[in-house]
């Protein structure tokens, strides 16, 4: 990390007590540093895309400039060395989540990676009666994906619901898990609600049935310690660029014994170990579900993007997020007629929200003027909003590098466009 001088001048809290300078670290993201409609940017969209430290843009760059060239196929010192950086990626992802690299599958993030649970595992062994239980404060991603196997299969879909503070009804899930269901899909984090489901009970209590489980972390390995060994589900899933690494990156772990069991989800180059007419045979997971030229460029960049966590810690980014939670919530009671969605204890720092007489795209705009930047919409969580029978809501997601100061302009900006909006 650079070492710039920038303080955030809030009152000390549990960041600080750990001796992280946090406007040091903010000054290590240069697109925080812009104006957006001649005001200073506030950038509480995380939930949607993290922003990405110079050491990731550095890596990327370097790259291209260095070293640009395929993987796993050439003998040239160039292409030794792309594979050498591809792979050294997958090598420090699996030390972020406590497992083995050749359990690691590298693709284009969740949405591919619960695709490829749905057409490489569930496809071939669904039936009609089988049941796949779903929750309901899932991302479209894993619930469209299930929709589609169904379909194909003559499985049906059950639907895990929530209680009115945002959290599941375990004991109704527990209930739900009768013989016929086959697998179950959870979220680690909610990334409407925030709300940090208990995955380790959850598996266990899957496993005790037999219920194979798909977890989607994509709101959850940026924002705390993960380790898969402990958590005991089947497959996790997860999207790099919401972890300060590039779009277009993310993995697939899988047990090691699903991988050699499934088929692969797409043919080509590198999957293969030998090809001919008569029939082909495949490579050894994970490369077998890795067919064509991945994004070299962008795994090296997450690379980075992991080398920058680790090197932050995970516990250091945990604490400091729920430090800025605790004042964005303080600050956002102090509004009249603003009405929160989700109360789930020890939540993430992301809160959904409407005011009175708004509408959230009318919000979310006004915003913008003033230089916060939120999400307003359905935010790829349609059935969620439905449970709380409104269209649309606004989204304030909060990263580590966000400041206290911040938290005060957005909430000053919220005021003066409420007041706009009568």
């Amino acid at each position: 990390m650079s070492m710039p001088h920038a303080t955030d001048a809030a009152a000390p809290g549990p960041g600080a007590q750990a001796g992280v300078d946090w406007g040091r670290v903010r000054a290590d993201f240069p697109l925080l540093y812009r104006s957006v409609h001649d005001h200073p940017l506030v950038y509480f969209d995380n939930a949607n895309t993290s922003q990405k430290p110079s050491a990731v843009i550095e890596a990327m760059d370097g790259y291209y400039r260095r070293f640009n060239a395929n993987v796993s196929r050439a003998v040239h010192q160039l292409g030794s060395e792309a594979t050498e950086a591809y792979e050294a990626s997958r090598k420090k992802l699996a030390g972020l989540l406590n497992v083995r690299a050749d359990e690691l599958v590298l693709c284009s993030g969740t949405t591919f990676a619960i695709n490829l649970v749905a057409y490489s595992w569930a496809l071939p062994r669904l039936k009609p009666g089988d049941v796949i239980l779903v929750s309901r404060m899932e991302h479209h991603a894993n619930i469209v994906p299930w929709q589609l196997v169904a379909e194909r299969t003559g499985a049906t879909i059950r639907v895990a619901e929530i209680n009115d503070d945002g959290t599941l009804d375990l004991d109704a899930l527990y209930a739900a898990m009768t013989p016929e269901v086959k697998l179950l899909a959870v979220a680690h984090v909610s990334n409407l609600l925030g709300t940090v489901n208990p995955v380790r009970a959850i598996c266990r209590e899957a496993r005790k049935r037999g219920v194979v489980t798909v977890v989607d972390g994509s709101q959850a390995v940026p924002h705390r310690r993960i380790d898969l060994a402990a958590i005991g589900c089947d497959f996790y899933a997860f999207t790099g660029h919401k972890m300060c690494g590039p779009t277009g990156t993310g993995a697939l772990w899988a047990r090691r014994e699903h991988l050699q069991a499934m088929p692969p989800f797409i043919g080509g180059g590198e999957m293969i170990r030998e090809v001919s007419f008569e029939g082909t045979v495949f490579n050894d997971p994970p490369h077998k579900f890795e067919a064509g030229t991945p994004n070299i460029a962008g795994f090296v960049g997450l690379g980075a993007a992991v080398d920058y966590l680790q090197a932050l810690g995970l516990e250091r980014i945990e604490a400091r997020e729920a430090e800025l939670l605790a004042h964005l919530n303080e600050e956002l009671a102090r509004v009249d007629g603003l009405r929160i969605f989700g109360h789930a204890p020890d939540k993430a720092a992301v809160v959904s929200f409407l005011v009175e007489g708004a509408h959230a795209h009318d919000l979310a705009t006004l915003l913008d003027l003033e230089g916060v930047a939120i999400r307003s919409g359905q935010h790829c969580a349609h059935p969620l909003l439905q449970f709380y029978g409104v269209a649309a809501t606004c989204r304030a997601s909060l990263a580590f590098y966000n400041t206290h100061e911040e938290i005060d302009a957005f909430v000053a900006a919220l005021r003066k466009v409420r007041g706009l909006l009568g």
